[in-house]
């Protein structure tokens, strides 16, 4: 099994056990878009308790890659997407985060490229 097909096996059983559900087609575009960082323990998760890197995602992710307008629902969907997650839950996998952002803002058509 390739270290890519590893992280999705990982990626999978974590949303499993949070009970969300994304599609396997998503989940993995959102993985390759991320290139090498997965395979980082640091940059492959998302803190929920660090304000600069939730700016960051919002920024760079959400505005900068889908190309959302900047506005409070941007922060509320982070803030839900942190909550479902789990406070407690360290594992908030970057891809996961992400994928749910891209269907809580209906944006799947941007990796059907």
């Amino acid at each position: 099994m390739s270290k890519f097909d590893e992280a999705i096996a990982s990626y999978k059983a974590e949303l499993d056990k949070v009970g969300v559900k994304i599609d396997d087609t998503l989940l993995t575009a959102v993985a390759k878009g991320l290139g090498p960082s997965i395979y980082n323990n640091d940059s492959s998760r998302v803190s929920c308790s660090d304000n600069t890197e939730l700016e960051r995602v919002k920024k760079n992710y959400l505005i900068g890659k889908l190309g959302l307008a900047d506005g409070p629902e941007l922060d509320k969907a982070i803030k839900e997407v942190c909550e479902k997650l789990g406070s407690a839950n360290k594992n908030k996998f970057r891809a996961i985060f992400y994928a749910m952002l891209v269907q809580k803002f209906k944006k799947e058509g941007f990796y059907a490229k």
